[in-house]
């Protein structure tokens, strides 16, 4: 393996390591991610850190600092408003495609993410269960067959995940997840479109809700690491 093989590799976990932190709670909105802090932490050298602070920049999970430091970012309630109407736009056509065109390993994968995200709501797995949720969200653009919108979708990934992690009512959201994916499963285009709609609806109200839990102390928020 060459240098720069070796840096890619190292910048990818480091990546996909805060990613999931961030994504999680771990790191708070507004903490901040120090080069040398993190390189200690994984045991790398800053390049590759550096290099991954510049793909979650991309991605929009971190705002970058003069010299050597990063911060995760805020989001602000126009910023959550703005992706609800992209999803508004794009997930019911996805949904609407997969149902349409899926395959069946495709819908045994779905299938599959579905049952963790129950299993896990029941248990109370607040972790698991989102991103078994993100999952099933991604795998219904996969069923969905279309380049382009995965390609339109893959750039709003990571605010998606995170935003899909802003609720506390897991159980609700796999219930929705439920009824979804029986649209799938029935290949009716029509109902899953209409369902993918109130669903994000529905995810908007749970994501202020939890937000309004935390500002008046209902819940707390994880601790950063």
């Amino acid at each position: 393996m060459t240098i720069a093989e070796e840096r890619v590799l190292e910048s990818t976990r480091v990546a996909e390591w805060l990613r999931d932190a961030i994504v999680d709670g771990n790191r708070q909105p507004g903490s901040r991610l120090i080069e040398r802090d993190l390189a200690a932490e994984f045991g790398v050298s800053r390049v590759p850190v550096r290099d991954a602070l510049k793909l979650l920049e991309a991605e929009g999970l971190v705002e970058l600092r003069p010299r050597t430091w990063a911060i995760v970012r805020e989001f602000t309630p126009t910023d959550l408003a703005d992706l609800d109407e992209v999803r508004q736009v794009l997930e019911p056509m996805a949904f609407r495609l997969a149902a349409e065109r899926h395959r069946r390993d495709g819908l045994e994968r779905l299938r599959a993410a579905l049952d963790d995200e129950q299993e896990s709501a029941r248990t109370a797995d607040s972790v698991v269960s989102r991103r078994a949720a993100a999952d099933f969200h991604e795998i219904v653009v996969e069923l969905a067959d279309n380049r382009l919108l995965g390609e339109l979708m893959s750039s709003i990934r990571s605010r998606l995940r995170w935003a899909l992690a802003q609720h506390d009512d897991l159980q609700h959201i796999a219930e929705e997840h439920v009824a979804l994916y029986e649209a799938i499963r029935d290949r009716d285009g029509e109902r899953a479109s209409d369902l993918a709609f109130a669903h994000i609806e529905s995810s908007r109200r749970e994501r202020l809700a939890h937000a309004e839990a935390l500002r008046t102390g209902a819940i707390r928020a994880v601790r950063t690491i």
